[in-house]
């Protein structure tokens, strides 16, 4: 690990690091919030499409509630960069910046478009390792809250809580998943289903706590994307746990992150401080 920079905020530390990742084989990056004091846990976040590891920590407004909550935070990339795979920089919803926190197995892809295994063989273990904190629970944003859906329902024994904001929750069945599904995984649909949040719940995957999930009802992507009504149905279907809380006005951007990020990390902080069964 290298630290690049850092920031006092709210008495914590906000840093920016980089290493070398075994699971992409490239270097990567991410941002972390310390507070200051006693630890209770750190929530990973997960961005979406085109952003990187700053997008969040600089400017979803969340270090003063986990300083309040004496929690960290760590946000990594959303995919490998400094390569020039085929296709790689064509667009905006594949390749750079667009991991879909998937583990690759096409051949142009596989060697390096690990993200699902980065968070869970990279960044998981280094929570603990480097930062001495035991209590992790997963959130995101759009794609990144399709991988923070799907990474804490494959993982429940990892994660003590799942939330996310505008979620792409059923990609199998939306444009932007397809695209990536196919290009990171192949043309086999079954290969899919285990990343997409609405098929690992049909398939009896769960979490013990409560899902919370807000999306905005002015957000563009509604309708065609998210699918955030699959998911309800879904765990409706099989009685997991949900709060589903729609934000009248609200769009797709940090301005809506921003505004909600609190009750996130307040549902959270709870289930950091509960015993494990």
């Amino acid at each position: 690990m290298k630290r690049l920079k850092s920031h006092k905020t709210f008495g914590g530390d906000t840093a920016f690091w980089s290493h070398v990742s075994e699971e992409t084989q490239t270097e990567m990056k991410f941002a972390t919030f310390v507070p200051t004091g006693p630890i209770k846990g750190c929530i990973i976040w997960l961005s979406g499409l085109t952003c990187t590891e700053e997008n969040f920590i600089t400017k979803a407004g969340a270090q003063r509630a986990l300083s309040r909550a004496q929690l960290m935070l760590i946000a990594p990339d959303t995919s490998p960069r400094g390569l020039n795979l085929p296709g790689e920089h064509a667009s905006d919803d594949f390749g750079s910046g667009a991991g879909f926190y998937v583990d690759a197995t096409t051949p142009d892809y596989a060697g390096n478009y690990r993200m699902y295994s980065y968070l869970l063989n990279d960044i998981y273990p280094l929570i603990g390792t480097q930062f001495g904190v035991e209590n992790v629970s997963i959130m995101g944003h759009s794609m990144g809250g399709h991988g923070a859906l799907v990474l804490g329902l494959r993982n429940p024994q990892l994660f003590r809580s799942i939330s996310a904001f505008s979620p792409i929750a059923h990609p199998s069945t939306v444009a932007w998943g397809q695209k990536a599904l196919t290009g990171y995984l192949g043309a086999d649909r079954q290969a899919w289903l285990a990343y997409d949040a609405c098929e690992l719940l049909k398939m009896g995957k769960s979490h013990e706590a409560p899902i919370l999930i807000h999306q905005g009802t002015e957000d563009p992507f509604l309708p065609m994307q998210l699918k955030i009504e699959d998911f309800r149905e879904a765990a409706l279907a099989v009685r997991q746990k949900h709060t589903i809380v729609y934000a009248e006005g609200y769009d797709h951007s940090y301005y809506f992150i921003s505004s909600f990020v609190d009750a996130h990390i307040e549902h959270h902080a709870q289930f950091m401080a509960m015993a494990r069964n």
